[in-house]
């Protein structure tokens, strides 16, 4: 009686567990990425959750590029994965905080909100450091544009 209450429950622990699914946040988007090593722009998805980023452009039907942010790193198809600082370091800027990529593809502030901006539909910021960088940025209706004119950095995302 007891073997089979027991063998009942392992039954019941076992199929509840495997029925727990990860919850992911899907955005299909228009995504540019233009910096002095890379250059994209084409139609894509992000899939979002508390703990990665991945994002996957396609061109014809194909996978082009595929992005993965985690914690750590920066995993990009086209070069190797990276701690976030070296990839900030060797693709975009090594003035950048490690988390600016995944804010933007969240469409997050960045630099710790500075100089942020409500707007109607969204935030606008503009942050400025003498030869380090000239960032505007702003997440409006569902559009997020990066632009920094000093590193010639664009990053935009605009939802399907």
């Amino acid at each position: 009686m007891l073997k089979n209450k027991c063998l009942l429950l392992g039954l019941i622990l076992l199929f509840n567990a495997c029925s727990i699914k990860e919850v992911k946040k899907q955005e299909s988007a228009f995504i540019v990425m233009k910096t002095p090593s890379i250059k994209f722009a084409d139609m894509g998805f992000i899939y979002n959750d508390d703990e990665n980023i991945k994002v996957e452009i396609y061109t014809a039907g194909q996978a082009l590029v595929d992005l993965n942010i985690n914690a750590q790193n920066i995993c990009l198809s086209l070069l190797q994965c990276m701690e976030k600082e070296e990839f900030n370091e060797k693709v975009l800027s090594a003035s950048y905080p490690s988390t600016l990529l995944e804010n933007i593809f969240k469409a997050e502030p960045i630099f710790e909100k500075e100089n942020l901006e409500e707007v109607a539909g969204g935030f606008e910021q503009k942050i400025t450091k003498e030869d380090k960088y000239d960032i505007r940025y702003s997440v409006i209706s569902g559009k997020r544009t990066f632009r920094d004119k000093l590193n010639k950095i664009l990053i935009k995302v605009r939802k399907q």
